[in-house]
């Protein structure tokens, strides 16, 4: 499976120019994640929001890797889709994600409860 869409792709990059442009003047972006990725057989979840204007492969989202301590921070496309895991599965997309929060309001929950609920 695909990581994402080829308009989720668009989104992303759309939120990381957006991103970099409120960056420039000193705001604040606080986009709905776009995607919600996850390891099928094991810990790992992440809810990405946005990609580098420069770099798509950096992507900038809630990351947790299952050790109780989610944060904000960037992760590259390529490694996400590399990965090979236990029984040869790979990171997934879940197709069934409907984001109704900005990424601020799940990194506040995941924080409080040690691990990504979305």
């Amino acid at each position: 499976m695909k990581l994402f869409t080829k308009a989720q792709a668009q989104e992303l990059a759309a939120n990381g120019r957006r991103s970099e442009a409120a960056s420039r003047e000193g705001d604040t972006f606080d986009p709905v994640p776009v995607v919600k990725l996850f390891n099928p057989v094991g810990a790992g979840t992440w809810l990405i929001s946005e990609s580098d204007p420069q770099d798509r492969d950096i992507l900038f989202g809630l990351c947790d890797l299952g050790v109780g301590c989610p944060e904000l921070g960037s992760v590259r496309a390529s490694e996400l889709s590399s990965y090979c895991g236990p029984l040869g599965l790979g990171i997934e997309r879940d197709r069934h994600f409907t984001p109704s929060h900005p990424l601020s309001w799940y990194a506040d929950q995941a924080r409080q409860k040690g691990y990504i609920t979305a």
